[in-house]
């Protein structure tokens, strides 16, 4: 959504200067929900809003998996397959987009960071932080390999295994990711994520 935004535009006819103001929206779209998600994040939790982010993300990947279900293709003058969206079905697409931006922008996007600072046990967090900010660099660079190769495929399974992967990220939320707000970071055991007992002196 943030890399090929002008490509993808484009390639379902939106003039190229009209992709561009569209790739302005998504981005101050961004901005602003990430703005929202730093405000909120220490009066709301972390585990609930991501649950919810993770739906709404799955809701609009969902809705541009069905938009693009409709896409009409053409054949051009010089062989080249031409594709456009009919009807409404443009505008839907780009709502949901900007739909799964603002929910992005407003829960994962900032709150993913602020929970892997304080979910790990003290003597494991410096390279817990190491791994798990490694590994997400590694899913973004391949997700962003892969995606030009399953769109020639089909954008519909691109945006369809998209949602799915976000549905699947609700349930992984609400099953296993612990709440950390207004917990000490002392506090974190390992994996039980329940107060350390605390020493008593002796008398």
């Amino acid at each position: 959504m943030f890399y090929y935004s002008n490509t993808l535009w484009q390639a379902v006819g939106i003039a190229e200067d009209q992709a561009f103001l569209v790739q302005i929206i998504t981005t101050s779209v961004n901005i602003v929900a990430t703005v929202i998600g730093i405000i909120i994040v220490d009066k709301v939790g972390r585990r609930i809003p991501l649950a919810v982010g993770s739906a709404g993300m799955a809701l609009g990947l969902g809705m541009m998996a069905v938009a693009f279900s409709q896409a009409i293709i053409t054949i051009g003058a010089d062989g080249e397959e031409l594709v456009s969206l009919p009807g409404a079905w443009g505008m839907i697409a780009l709502v949901s987009a900007n739909v799964f931006v603002l929910f992005f922008g407003a829960t994962w996007g900032p709150f993913m960071w602020v929970l892997l600072g304080e979910m790990f046990p003290n003597r494991i967090r410096a390279v817990a932080l190491g791994v798990t900010a490694s590994a997400n660099w590694a899913a973004n660079f391949l997700i962003s390999m892969l995606f030009p190769e399953m769109a020639a495929f089909s954008l519909v399974f691109a945006y369809g295994f998209y949602a799915a992967s976000a549905l699947l990220s609700m349930f992984f939320v609400l099953k296993w990711v612990p709440e950390t707000n207004g917990r000490e970071l002392e506090d974190m055991s390992d994996g039980a994520y329940e107060k350390a007992p605390r020493a008593t002196k002796a008398r």
